[in-house]
């Protein structure tokens, strides 16, 4: 199936180019699934979701393989060339149909309302813009549809906030492809006018050192 377009004339998409970063994450990830307790993430993140679901940095395609039976078609996008690559190879392995395209969160070349869930899997960290990539979600949701959020974020915790902080105004964006790791993803979420419905705070790893990306939060949020 393809993709709708939107009504309104399209905002070019920057240009998105972390070709370490891509090579680095592809080789991590991949053993996170298991090792890292990632891939029960992603299961539960996905879980009961039905109807037509629009993925927005969709990276080496990890999630495919956990949408459930009830999706009838994901539409995911995903910038970066050689991780979109990777998602390509991957969509025709996933249970449900997908589709990759090369946008970015930020302008969706997409209908109003067209789309019965979100997700945002370990993305809001790294888009350029965490207002407007929420507020196109938002715009392409319809009315009463989920958002299903997986992201890490600003700790709790004084020290290791100041510790995030540092690192987001220093080395860690130009190591990671852009990631920062002391956003609010849950307060954006308001922000964009989505409301909070479920969700749980934990670490990853859930054991040993803390990390300056281990504060995470996994749920659902409406439109």
């Amino acid at each position: 199936m393809t993709a709708s377009r939107r009504v309104r004339p399209e905002t070019p998409s920057p240009r998105v180019h972390h070709p370490l970063f891509a090579r680095f994450y592809s080789r991590f990830s991949v053993s996170a699934e298991t090792r890292g307790g990632l891939g029960a993430l992603r299961a539960e993140l996905l879980d009961g979701l039905t109807g037509r679901v629009i993925e927005i940095g969709a990276g080496n395609g990890l999630n495919f393989a956990h949408y459930p039976d009830g999706v009838s078609e994901v539409v995911a996008v995903e910038p970066e060339a050689r991780l979109r690559r990777l998602a390509q190879e991957a969509a025709p392995r996933a249970p449900v149909p997908v589709t990759v395209l090369p946008d970015t969160a930020e302008a969706l070349p997409l209908e109003d309302a067209s789309f019965d869930a979100a997700v945002a899997s370990l993305v809001l960290c790294t888009v350029r813009n965490v207002p407007q990539a929420l507020a196109e979600l938002y715009r392409v949701v319809r009315p009463g549809g989920e958002l299903r959020f997986f992201e890490h974020g600003l700790a709790e915790t004084p020290g290791l906030a100041r510790v995030q902080r540092g690192l987001d105004r220093t080395v860690w964006p130009l190591l990671f492809g852009g990631c920062h790791t002391a956003r609010a993803p849950l307060a954006a979420i308001e922000a964009a006018g989505f409301s909070l419905d479920s969700y749980r705070s934990f670490s990853v790893p859930e054991k040993g050192p803390r990390l300056p990306s281990s504060p995470c939060v996994l749920g659902v949020a409406r439109r």
